[in-house]
């Protein structure tokens, strides 16, 4: 299982609008990342700071995220989504998110 944390910012206008559409995420939207094998997807929201986590329990990364992108129902969804962010500037081309490395992780504790 790989975990996946994300930041991006919400642009204050958008606020409500944002956060509307995601009490009602789409099921077509949900079942894409489903299919794509994420799991335990949270979006956490501080001040206009957007923070996201996912677990990826698939066996290939990229092929998995290509089919979100190339669902017809995510990208309709995003039509909506990406005019409330605003990147932050070391933001991949072509997406909202940048990735935060993670720096500590607390394990499971020792079976005894």
């Amino acid at each position: 299982m790989k975990r996946i944390a994300q930041t991006t910012r919400l642009r204050p206008e958008h606020r409500e609008e944002y956060l509307a559409l995601h009490r009602a995420v789409w099921p077509a939207v949900e079942a894409a990342l489903h299919a794509a094998q994420i799991r335990n997807y949270s979006i956490f929201l501080h001040g206009d700071t957007l923070f996201a986590y996912y677990e990826y329990h698939g066996d290939d990364f990229e092929a998995d995220l290509a089919t979100i992108k190339a669902d017809p129902e995510s990208q309709r969804w995003w039509t909506f989504t990406d005019p409330c962010q605003e990147p932050w500037p070391d933001a991949p081309a072509g997406s909202r998110w940048s990735d935060i490395p993670e720096v500590w992780h607390l394990a499971e504790p020792p079976q005894s």
